[in-house]
């Protein structure tokens, strides 16, 4: 189940699991994979457009993502 989105700068997703476990049929070109996961992401699922320099993601809402 997926817990984690994290769409990069260069438009590549990471994908992870509650158990911090990579979900690689989630992940590559956000064009690609975007729809699958919007579509199986549980509601309390986290989005994040990458990191801030301390290294937290940075949040934002599914419909933003």
């Amino acid at each position: 189940m997926i817990k984690i989105a994290i769409r990069f700068q260069n438009n590549i997703v990471m994908v992870f699991d509650k158990s911090g476990e990579q979900i690689p049929r989630y992940q590559g070109q956000y064009g690609k994979v975007k729809e699958s996961i919007l579509r199986d992401a549980p509601p309390e699922a986290i989005f994040a457009h990458g990191l801030t320099d301390s290294g937290t993601l940075r949040k934002v809402p599914g419909e933003e993502w």
